[in-house]
């Protein structure tokens, strides 16, 4: 019962009082070993390119600080179990509530409708802080679609992923891909960013990512669907499979074409792809709505979470 304890003491935590301050942070401490690293291992901008390098380098990098965080996991972890329940409880839940960020991403994405209500340039700016993509050319219907594409796919990234690999192998395994998809989001870009070349040193990142977050994103997508009204399930899975497939990510177009379709609204990024092209456009509401199936998600990763270390079947949870 000592994981259920962790697990449910990690997300009261990120209820009740969000995230650690920047300098105890773990990710952030991720964060800048790879930003550190990736100066050296990613070429300039315009220099010869020399891919098996890049990617040698890239790769090697990868494994050294996936390595780095898994002894610092298993020792918080080993630590944890020689010590009476209640203090290893304590420490392993206060260690595993940074690799989850369920009310960040909910408060930044609220906030990003927040800021659209005053005014358009607001919005923008808010939904810059959110994502990675160009949003100058956004109007007001594109700033909240981007907002609730957000919030569908980091559910995955920030919740329900982690949790997926601590059922499986505890603390380490939570901490591995919070480092696997925080690289991915720093170093797995094509072509040029922040005057390096990542198309060959960030590839190993991108794959590891990808495989990493492939069964949780797909659960992700399940969360979200629980309770669609007047589909199946082998109808609502279709349904997701054929919006997916439209998007050129392996995974992160499963949770938001669970999201467009559970909300029946268009979710676009513009010359790249367009989910339930049939559905409406979003209005001010549905942000606020996107977030409660979101909370509902949560609350559901967080039982099926429990029943999986608990070790009980469906048929026993009947």
């Amino acid at each position: 019962m000592i994981p259920i304890a962790v697990l449910w003491l990690a997300l009261a935590i990120d209820r009740w009082l969000g995230e650690p301050p920047l300098r105890w942070h773990p990710v952030v401490w991720i964060g800048r070993y790879l930003g550190w690293i990736g100066q050296r291992v990613a070429p300039p901008a315009g220099a010869p390119a020399r891919r098996l390098a890049a990617f040698a380098g890239g790769a090697i990098a990868w494994c050294a600080g996936a390595a780095l965080v898994l002894a610092a996991a298993g020792a918080i972890e080993a630590a944890a179990n020689r010590m009476p329940a209640w203090a290893g409880i304590l420490l392993a839940g206060i260690v595993l509530k940074p690799l989850l960020a369920w009310r960040m991403l909910r408060d930044e994405v609220m906030a990003v409708e927040s800021a659209l209500g005053r005014s358009l340039d607001e919005g923008r700016a808010q939904l810059a802080r959110l994502v990675s993509r160009e949003v100058s050319s956004l109007d007001a219907a594109g700033v909240r679609e981007s907002a609730i594409e957000s919030l569908a796919e980091n559910l995955n990234d920030s919740l329900v992923a982690p949790l997926f690999w601590f059922v499986l192998f505890g603390l380490p395994g939570a901490a591995l891909y919070r480092f696997a998809n925080t690289a991915d989001a720093m170093w797995g870009y094509r072509g040029e960013r922040g005057g390096r070349q990542w198309e060959w040193a960030g590839k190993w990142a991108a794959r590891a990512d990808d495989l990493l977050s492939w069964v949780p994103a797909r659960l992700t997508a399940l969360l979200l669907l629980c309770g669609w009204p007047g589909r199946g399930p082998g109808g609502a899975a279709r349904a997701v499979f054929r919006e997916a497939r439209l998007t050129p990510s392996p995974n992160s177009g499963w949770p938001m074409a669970a999201m467009a379709l559970q909300l029946g609204v268009r979710l676009a990024k513009p010359g790249i792809y367009v989910l339930n092209a049939q559905g409406r456009t979003p209005a001010a509401a549905d942000t606020a709505r996107a977030a409660r199936r979101a909370a509902r998600a949560v609350l559901l990763a967080g039982l099926c979470a429990t029943a999986a270390l608990a070790g009980l079947t469906p048929m026993e949870l009947r």
